[in-house]
């Protein structure tokens, strides 16, 4: 497969055929942490440079690349839940070459991605599956790297000066991608995988997976941003676990809220994205609920005044709905 990008020293140009060219994102968020991703759910570091895993203002993730061998996997469908809760990617291998000869056509192996956001932690269930007739040798990487710039740089702010990085700790299944700011803190971006690389480096790590015909095989990881003390919060990469208790969290918030219906149903998916949106932007705060995203992902943020409307609107509505008491 051709080269899709070129680096002539510092800068990268890419193929014009190259699915790289395509700008589109998607967009996650839960809390203080947003992310936005390629189609592809990838981090690149290249193009418009807003890509990243964010926490508190900050891009705690500026890297994040899945490799089928050398190659990135073919895209076929990339999309976020309708509520705004999880991104669901499905790809394939290309042709696999090995001494001039294929020895795994394209389409024979299907990528599975999901990712979640919960409690300042990214989740990530990676599922590759062999719809061929016979076994395959296989390798898949996923590449990472984190530069610790805030918001302000990303719009263009040139600093004087800058924290720095600290050396990166590796384990033999996590990884510690640490940063010592002007402002004294200490801010973390700790990987951890289940089950554990074949071979972890302070920038990727490398499974090496042999799977049957028909077989498949799950991988998760967990990259949780952490600020000084929040690193004795215990992470691990429970894909599941985390997204039964997100599903659980919203169902409760939408008990508290009015349910509008009406006979066009074109109507009705559309305010129910609208109040998905509205569930992704609200924030909690110390004085209640507030909806705010940052600004990189380019949602349209309601103001103020017209979320207090809204809310005092739903708990009219709700009074009327509920019996006397």
């Amino acid at each position: 497969m051709a080269r899709e990008v070129i680096r002539v020293r510092n800068e990268f140009y890419i193929r014009s055929s190259s699915a790289r060219v395509d700008v589109r994102t998607r967009v996650l968020k839960q809390g203080d942490t947003f992310a936005v991703f390629d189609r592809f759910g990838d981090i690149e570091t290249f193009g418009t440079g807003e890509l990243g895993l964010y926490y508190q203002d900050t891009r705690f993730l500026s890297r994040l690349t899945l490799r089928l061998g050398k190659d990135r996997p073919l895209l076929l469908s990339s999309t976020v839940r309708e509520d705004n809760a999880v991104m669901a990617v499905d790809a394939t291998n290309p042709d696999t070459w090995r001494d001039s000869e294929i020895v795994i056509p394209r389409g024979t192996v299907h990528v599975f991605r999901s990712k979640i956001l919960w409690e300042k932690t990214c989740y990530e269930r990676v599922r590759i599956h062999n719809y061929g007739r016979a076994a395959v040798d296989l390798s898949f990487a996923i590449e990472f790297d984190a530069d610790f710039v805030d918001i302000f740089e990303l719009r263009g702010t040139k600093r004087e000066r800058r924290g720095r990085r600290l050396e990166t700790q590796v384990n033999r299944d996590h990884l510690v991608l640490a940063y010592q700011g002007l402002d004294n803190c200490l801010r973390r971006t700790r990987i951890i995988f289940d089950p554990a690389p074949s071979r972890l480096t302070e920038t990727a790590a490398t499974f090496y997976i042999r799977l049957e015909a028909g077989e498949a095989a799950n991988y998760r990881c967990a990259i949780g941003c952490e600020v000084n003390s929040d690193s004795r919060v215990e992470i691990k990469p429970c894909y599941e676990r985390v997204v039964q208790e997100a599903a659980g969290a919203l169902e409760r918030e939408r008990a508290e809220e009015a349910q509008i219906f009406t006979q066009n149903e074109q109507f009705n998916d559309w305010l129910n994205r609208s109040l998905a949106d509205l569930h992704m932007m609200r924030t909690a705060t110390p004085y209640g609920p507030y909806p705010y995203c940052g600004w990189i992902h380019r949602l349209h943020v309601a103001s103020s005044a017209f979320w207090r409307l809204l809310k005092r609107t739903l708990k009219v509505r709700s009074r009327m709905r509920s019996p006397a008491r």
